[in-house]
């Protein structure tokens, strides 16, 4: 009998101690199980909320696209907490991005719909005054037949007219000149104009391959984007320097971070103030070309020019 009592006592203890360890695996099987990351909910709220704005969805889509995927990247299930945390600082870092690009979009929309608004009240005004003349010299001419003797104020008048829609005209003239010489300058320069303003790129024919001085003779383009600089002096100016994927990253970031601050050199020994510009390296990033051949490695090569839109007056 005592041993009966004393069999069922160790095969009691056995089976708490298995099922102590079979609790303690599961245990350890949870705690490593991954999870969404702390702030990936937040962060996805925050793009819905950006996403919903009617007057800011529409705008900077390439930027919404890329908060969208760190966004997604940060949902995804992670052990690793420092891991997780980062791509969480990444995806609100890009929504903010894409939120400052859309609200710089929907301002740039407003600025140019004002301006239009402007343009068309000067037009009007400009009508109303041609109907003021027209009106002014209609009753000249009835109180010229009326009364000759007042001929001589009713050509004054008619003089005045003429002359303020001759100045009017001259106005309009120079508006469109200055409109078409703009032009005609961002032509000269093969600048594209996008939602950050005119982007001009220089491809590497600016640098021999693995260095970041200026060849000789290289240099037309850089002096024509001096000139139209210095004519424009309130534009500032952001450089950013572009590789392939030959190489590591940190050579590349360096590579092209020397490459922007040369251009920038160049443009500061020729007139244009250091204050307008600035210069940063982006290394084998936002390739514009794949760099599985010689022409596409050849094309992710170069500098990018981004010439501010001028300031709303």
């Amino acid at each position: 009998m005592k041993s009966s009592t004393c069999n069922l006592a160790v095969r009691g203890k056995t089976q708490t101690l298995i099922a102590a360890a079979i609790a303690a695996v599961l245990l350890s099987a949870c705690a490593a199980a991954p999870s969404m990351p702390a702030g990936a909910a937040e962060a996805r709220a925050k793009l819905s909320m950006l996403q919903s704005n009617p007057d800011l969805a529409t705008r900077a889509p390439v930027a919404m696209k890329d908060a969208e995927a760190a966004v997604s990247a940060a949902e995804v299930p992670e052990s690793d907490m420092e891991l997780g945390k980062h791509r969480v600082y990444l995806a609100d870092r890009m929504i903010d991005i894409a939120s400052a690009q859309a609200t710089t979009a929907l301002a740039e929309d407003q600025r140019q719909a004002l301006s239009k608004q402007r343009d068309q009240a000067r037009l009007d005004a400009r009508t109303r005054e041609a109907d003021v003349a027209a009106s002014q010299l209609a009753t000249a001419r009835v109180e010229i037949a009326a009364k000759s003797s007042e001929a001589d104020a009713a050509h004054i008048v008619a003089a005045d007219a003429t002359q303020e829609a001759a100045r009017a005209n001259q106005q309009a003239a120079d508006t469109e000149q200055q409109a078409a010489e703009l032009q005609r300058q961002i032509d000269e320069l093969h600048a594209r104009p996008t939602d950050r303003g005119l982007v001009l790129t220089l491809g590497d024919v600016l640098f021999a391959s693995g260095r970041a001085e200026l060849k000789q003779g290289s240099t037309n383009n850089l002096d024509k984007l001096v000139s139209f600089l210095n004519e424009y002096p309130a534009r500032t100016v952001t450089i950013e320097g572009y590789t392939d994927s030959l190489g590591s990253d940190d050579y590349n970031v360096g590579l092209s971070q020397r490459r922007a601050d040369s251009v920038k050199t160049y443009l500061t020994v020729h007139g244009v103030g250091a204050a307008r510009l600035s210069a940063v390296g982006h290394g084998e990033s936002a390739p514009v070309a794949g760099n599985e051949t010689a022409a596409g490695r050849q094309q992710n090569r170069r500098v990018e020019v981004i010439i501010a839109n001028a300031p709303v007056m």
